[in-house]
């Protein structure tokens, strides 16, 4: 398990193969929940493992035995269909049983669809209506501001979820209150539900919005474990207004057949597809534990 250290600016080779391996174990995760649920969002979570896995293993001060600690950073993921993705990076960070991610979406199962912050360990907001995520967040960050802490909020938006008005009403309040301790990051994989995020209703030029809307933008590739250390670094010491980090992902990242393909956006692997998927990250899996 690997300690919290905030004071740390650069990533060590060991300490980025130890993420990498974390990063691949919360993939195998999302597809043991997705397949257990013959229902989910493996795609975007997929997109996301890397960045799950720096927040909860090395960048937020929070401690999993003491779920609620007073003094803890706070995680909303506003896009709350990709629980398969917060539920594996959770249990693997000590939240709850591993075992129980393939009893997701089971009808007695605590892990439900979308996050709910009273039945799920470690999930501090409930969500599921896009948008609404940001608005928490922002709540979350003047609360704890005026409460003079060291405290930070993070929030995980879809690029699809940008689409939505109370986004921005939600990020022009927070540039308006100089929230500084709020972080929000865009997965920009560049697909929503329906297909590709410009025939739907394109919300780019993304950077300079979040720039004009008062935001601090640092721009990463997603699936980078130095790109993302710099980019929370950076947003950590910005003072007087938001951040917002932008990464550029690929959808269904670490399965062959699913990156870059919108069908799974919401969709399980049938049997076949789920050995394939099962195979393919247990031997890059291995392969990591071999290099060190």
């Amino acid at each position: 398990m690997l300690n919290f250290v905030r004071e740390v600016f650069t990533i060590d080779i060991a300490t980025k193969r130890k993420l990498a391996e974390m990063a691949c174990r919360v993939r195998l995760g999302i597809i043991e929940s997705t397949y257990g649920a013959q229902a989910g969002h493996p795609g975007g979570s997929l997109s996301s493992a890397e960045v799950l896995t720096y927040l909860y293993f090395k960048e937020m001060n929070i401690d999993p035995e003491n779920p609620k600690m007073e003094n803890r950073d706070r995680f909303v993921l506003s896009k709350g269909h990709c629980s398969p993705g917060l539920y594996s990076v959770l249990a693997n960070r000590g939240y709850f049983p591993v075992e129980d991610l393939p009893t997701f979406r089971h009808i007695d199962s605590y892990l439900e669809g979308h996050p709910s912050m009273t039945t799920v360990p470690g999930v501090d907001m409930s969500t599921g209506s896009l948008g609404q995520g940001v608005s928490a967040s922002c709540g979350m960050a003047i609360g704890l501001k005026k409460r003079g802490g060291p405290e930070r909020v993070y929030a995980l938006l879809g690029d699809g979820e940008l689409q939505e008005g109370q986004v921005w009403e939600a990020l022009m309040f927070a540039a308006h209150h100089s929230l500084d301790n709020l972080c929000i990051i865009v997965d920009n994989n560049n697909l929503q539900i329906d297909g590709v995020v410009t025939d739907i209703m394109s919300p780019y030029p993304i950077k300079e919005k979040l720039k004009a809307f008062g935001f601090s933008v640092i721009e990463v590739d997603g699936h980078s474990f130095d790109e993302l250390e710099q980019a929370f670094n950076t947003a950590r010491n910005t003072k007087g207004k938001p951040s917002a980090v932008l990464m550029r992902t690929t959808k269904g990242k670490g399965v062959s057949y699913m990156e870059n393909q919108v069908g799974w956006h919401g969709k399980a692997p049938n049997d076949e597809e789920y050995k394939i998927a099962k195979q393919e990250l247990l031997e890059a899996l291995a392969a990591l534990e071999v290099s060190q």
